[in-house]
């Protein structure tokens, strides 16, 4: 199926979880990423923030737990000009004050900008992904120009409601893969066996 194609089925198959189920889910999943990841060595790390009428993983269980155990980590959210589709990575914790952009999507309402060099570790949202770990987003290309300017070495780390998909039928050069998704069930990377990336020794496991 295309990306096209895939987006409207996932949209709609997302659509009819019911709300406390995704926060159930969501839960496994960060507890999942804690499992998989090892945050020992990273210093910065870029979370999505979830919108709930999309029923998007919750990723606050992510964040506030990093807050709670890697309290040296800095967290930063994106802040998105809607007229460019260009992210920039705003600090924030849990005394943040936050504004809503027109798309329903929370911001930092102030904060320091991390430059996407600076960045170790991101963590991406998507509709769904395939074996290789491409990713269905919401068709806009944020993420994949955002992904482009990260140092090579970034780990990437998806989280999504469903298993991946057989194929994505038209992945371009543009698309970034991931390095890792994550779902209730499993984590999936692009290798059977455990390897170390190159970021300041951040460990993905299978």
């Amino acid at each position: 199926m295309t990306k096209a194609e895939l987006r409207k089925l996932y949209l709609e198959k997302r659509s009819t979880f019911p709300a406390a189920d995704v926060i159930a889910v969501s839960g496994r999943i960060a507890d999942r990423f804690f499992e998989s990841v090892d945050l020992s060595r990273v210093r910065t790390l870029h979370c999505f923030i979830s919108i709930p009428k999309f029923n998007e993983v919750d990723t606050s269980a992510i964040y506030n737990r990093v807050w709670l155990d890697f309290p040296d980590i800095v967290t930063v959210a994106p802040q998105t000009d809607l007229a460019t589709g260009a992210i920039e990575n705003v600090i924030f914790d849990s005394d943040t004050e936050w504004n809503e952009n027109s798309w329903g999507i929370r911001e930092p309402a102030g904060g320091d900008i991390v430059e996407p060099a600076d960045i170790d570790l991101v963590v991406v949202p998507l509709l769904c992904f395939d074996g290789r770990l491409h990713r269905v987003g919401y068709g806009k290309g944020m993420y994949d120009k955002f992904l482009a300017r990260c140092r090579t070495d970034c780990v990437k780390v998806g989280v999504s409601l469903f298993p991946p998909v057989d194929t994505i039928a038209d992945v371009s050069e543009s698309d970034v893969a991931l390095d890792l998704v994550i779902t209730s069930n499993a984590a999936f990377n692009t290798q059977a066996e455990t390897r170390k990336s190159r970021v300041r020794g951040t460990t993905l496991a299978s």
